[in-house]
C-alpha cells in the first residue's frame, strides 16, 4: 500500500453518453462512472469479482482456439475489463490505479529481458528459460526480505479450482504428506461426504441459508478429497470435469432438439419427459 503522502485518486467518471475512442483514459473514465451510477458495478468488490476474471480468462482462451476474430476482440476486452474494474476498486480505496499496475510490470518485462535491454547474450530458449528462473529467484529474495517468505506450496500453479487442487496435492505428497494408496483417499472422501450429508440432513431450507458458510467448506472438502482420489488414480481432475460438462450439455442439447422437433419448448415439458429422453441420449452415446 501506498504511503499516505502518495494517495491514489480514482479517475473521474465520464460525463453524457460517451463515445468508443480506443483510449485507455477514456475507458478507466467509463469504468468510473459505472461504478457511480450502476448499481449492479456498485455492488462489487475486488473478491467478488474474482470468478468473473477467472470465467473470462477460460472464454479468451476459447476463442482463440476458434480463431475468430471478432470473439477474440470481444473476450480480449471482457479480460481487460476484469483489469480496469479492479484497478477502479483499488483507486477508490487509495492503494494503486492503472498507471501504477502499468508501471510494474513494465519494469517486470525489462528487468526479466536483460538479454534484450542489456548486454547480455542468451543465444536459445533454453538459456533464455534458464536466465528467467534466476531472475525470479531474485525477487522471490526481495519478497522475502520485505517479509513475505515463499512457502514450500506457493509455487502452486494458478488456474481453476480443481487445478489448484490436484498441483498443491501433488506438491504436499513430494514433501511426504499423502496416504501410501487409494484406498486412504477413498475413505476421506466418504468421511467428507458423510459430514456434508450431517450438515444439510433435517435442515430446512431458511436453516441451511443461515448456515452457509459452514456446509460451503464442507462442500469444498468434499471437492478437494475427490480431486485426491483422481490424482491417485493418475486422473486429470480438470479434465475429467470438462468431459462431464461437455457429455451433459451434448445430452441436454439432445432433449432440447427432440422437444423441437415435437413443437414444444423445453420450459413446456417436465423433469418425466426431459429424463427419459435424457436416457435415449446416453443410448445414442453407447451405440455411435
Amino acid at each position: 500500500m501506498k504511503p499516505l503522502e502518495q494517495t491514489t485518486l480514482p479517475p473521474k467518471p465520464v460525463q453524457g453518453t460517451p463515445e468508443a475512442t480506443g483510449q485507455i483514459d477514456d475507458l478507466l473514465a467509463l469504468m468510473a462512472r459505472l461504478r457511480a451510477d450502476c448499481p449492479w458495478d456498485k455492488k462489487q468488490t475486488n473478491h467478488s469479482l474474482i470468478s468473473y476474471a477467472i470465467e473470462e480468462a477460460y472464454e479468451l482462451g476459447e476463442a482463440v482456439q476458434a480463431d475468430d476474430d471478432e470473439d477474440i476482440k470481444d473476450e480480449l476486452g471482457d479480460v481487460l475489463l476484469q483489469v480496469v474494474f479492479h484497478c477502479q476498486l483499488y483507486a477508490e480505496q487509495g492503494r494503486f490505479d492503472m498507471s501504477d499496475v502499468i508501471t510494474t510490470l513494465q519494469e517486470k518485462l525489462v528487468r526479466r529481458h536483460p538479454h534484450v535491454f542489456e548486454a547480455e547474450t542468451l543465444t536459445d530458449d533454453a538459456a533464455v528459460k534458464a536466465r528467467w528462473d534466476e531472475i525470479k529467484l531474485e525477487e522471490q529474495q526481495a519478497r522475502a526480505a520485505r517479509g513475505k517468505p515463499k512457502r514450500r506450496l506457493d509455487s502452486t500453479k494458478a488456474g481453476s479450482a480443481l487445478m489448484q487442487a490436484q498441483d498443491v496435492q501433488k506438491q504436499a505428497s513430494k514433501l511426504g504428506f499423502d496416504w501410501d494408496g487409494i484406498s486412504g483417499a477413498f475413505e476421506k472422501l466418504e468421511e467428507e461426504i458423510e459430514e456434508l450429508k450431517a450438515e444439510v440432513r433435517g435442515k430446512s431450507k431458511a436453516e441451511i441459508k443461515a448456515n452457509i458458510s459452514d456446509i460451503e467448506k464442507e462442500l469444498g472438502d468434499c471437492m478437494f478429497a475427490l480431486v485426491n482420489v483422481a490424482r491417485k488414480l493418475s486422473l486429470d481432475a480438470e479434465a475429467a470435469t470438462l468431459t462431464c460438462v461437455h457429455k451433459f450439455k451434448s445430452r441436454f442439447g439432445y432433449i432440447e432438439a427432440q422437444l423441437a422437433a415435437a413443437g414444444k419448448r423445453l420450459e413446456d415439458s417436465d423433469i418425466e419427459e426431459m429424463d427419459a429422453l435424457w436416457e435415449v441420449a446416453k443410448r445414442h452415446e453407447r451405440s455411435s
